[in-house]
């Protein structure tokens, strides 16, 4: 036996590491039923997503969309609900067929085409969890007074993160189970003390109602995408679920869990924006950076100001740790090579691959952060709409034999998927509005980014011909 084979065998040895890839759950291998186990759905989301990352979305409504306050409440709200739903729908997909969420994507769009779904979700999730480092570090640099350099921070989070995500599902899950409790509390002292300078009456920037529309749709689909961005690794947390567990009840946990923890955070992400233009300390704060802004935002509390700062730094590491599992199964997904190399070794080399880019990115934030939110909610909701039509429309009546996730013959072609994601991404292309990058559609509307709305067209639109043609061919 090899010194690696031998390495391999010590480390999945260890008690609560999580030895399994994306090989199936078989329903025998299965947790039981409980009540814990059911919470834990809606906990593990609620706790994964109350974190400061999710907070400099809300921040982009009076900040760079010139949204007023109710403008951004409304838009962040309903995007929200959007985006969360969308996930919840492909999170049933796990206790039913013990498959990993892009395992299970096979069954819709087919072995070859499946992967590239799969390489957009681990980019996806390494430029995710690098903006989380920077926002981490950057809180922890202004709780230090600038002592300990951003850097350092970056370094500091990501060594937890690799730490709990190497491990795997179980020490995940106890994590998370805990992990929200004091996030959750440094939320509420930041609301009872940057509350009272909020600017509930700011109104929205924008005289031309064109101009104004534009930006609602824009704003609105960014509170769409981030939530959303989570649908492409959904299932992979509850393959351990009985079988027999009700689609329905993941669906409204998973649900309720994303809405209350993004709308929460949103809402007091536009709120400290909103206070930006009346309140001068807030304003140097957030020329500093957003993690500035953040612990501005506990001023007058002194020394447990800077306490709850820290916290808030270390509550983004409960959002970092999901992302950085999934990527690492998504590296096993994308062919036999991949999957021969354990998952805690690629868990490896993508946080070193996280913390560089976030260490190379750190000085640019916010232009990161915008145009990437954006691109990730393109493909996502491209992918999702070809799950739903997949399922409804052609075989929601046969049912999956979720055993042949391998089984090339048994699986979709998937050359009808592969062409509308492709025509889909022609759409989101069209309708873009990046710094970079305006689509003809876009500039014709007022400068709104309609990237998703019109990809999500054009798949809806080219699918059902294409994989009706598919099946009368090919059959499968």
């Amino acid at each position: 036996m090899g010194l690696f084979h031998r390495i391999n065998n010590r480390i999945e040895g260890l008690a609560g590491f999580e030895a399994r890839g994306i090989t199936r759950v078989a329903p025998d291998e299965r947790q039981p039923a409980s009540l814990i186990a059911d919470l834990q759905v809606a906990i593990l989301w609620f706790g994964a997503n109350i974190s400061a990352n999710n907070l400099t979305t809300g921040i982009f409504g009076p900040l760079v969309f010139g949204l007023g306050f109710r403008d951004s409440v409304l838009c962040a709200v309903f995007g929200c609900l959007l985006g969360s739903a969308s996930t919840a729908f492909m999170s049933v997909w796990g206790p039913q067929s013990g498959n990993r969420t892009m395992v299970a994507l096979r069954f819709f769009m087919g072995y070859w085409p499946a992967k590239l779904p799969c390489l957009l979700n681990i980019i996806l999730m390494i430029g995710y969890i690098c903006l989380n480092f920077i926002i981490s570090g950057q809180i922890l640099s202004a709780v230090s007074g600038g002592t300990m350099t951003t850097a350092v921070g970056i370094v500091v989070v990501a060594l937890v993160c690799w730490l709990v995500a190497t491990f795997g599902m179980w020490i995940f899950h106890t994590y998370e189970r805990y992990a929200w409790i004091p996030q959750l509390l440094v939320l509420f002292v930041l609301i009872g003390c940057a509350g009272p300078h909020f600017d509930t009456t700011l109104e929205s920037s924008w005289e031309d109602p064109k101009l104004l529309a534009a930006n609602r749709l824009s704003f609105l689909s960014l509170c769409l995408y981030v939530p959303q961005s989570w649908a492409a690794a959904a299932s992979d947390f509850y393959v351990y679920y009985p079988e027999r567990t009700s689609p329905w009840k993941i669906f409204f946990l998973t649900l309720s869990g994303l809405f209350t923890s993004f709308t929460l955070v949103y809402m007091i992400g536009i709120g400290l924006a909103s206070g930006v233009a009346s309140n001068p300390a807030w304003e140097a704060a957030y020329g500093v950076s957003t993690g500035a802004l953040l612990l501005e935002g506990y001023g007058g509390l002194a020394g447990f100001g800077k306490f709850c700062g820290v916290v808030v730094a270390l509550g983004i590491i409960a959002n970092s740790i999901p992302g950085a599992y999934a990527a690492a199964l998504g590296c096993q997904v994308l062919g036999r090579w991949g999957k021969a190399v354990p998952r805690w070794v690629w868990t490896c080399v993508l946080v070193v691959v996280m913390l560089v880019c976030a260490l190379a990115g750190r000085d640019h934030l916010m232009v990161v952060f915008g145009n990437f939110l954006a691109l990730m909610g393109y493909w996502v909701g491209i992918m999702i709409w070809i799950v739903v039509m997949e399922y409804v429309l052609f075989n929601r009546m046969r049912g999956y034999d979720w055993a042949k996730w391998e089984d090339k013959s048994y699986l979709p072609v998937g050359v009808a998927a592969l062409a509308a994601f492709l025509l889909g991404w022609v759409g989101a292309i069209l309708g873009m509005y990046q710094a970079w990058y305006v689509g003809p559609v876009a500039e014709k509307v007022g400068g709104s980014d309609i990237g998703f709305w019109l990809g999500s067209a054009f798949t809806l639109v080219s699918y059902p011909p294409m994989r009706f043609v598919e099946l009368k061919m090919i059959g499968r």
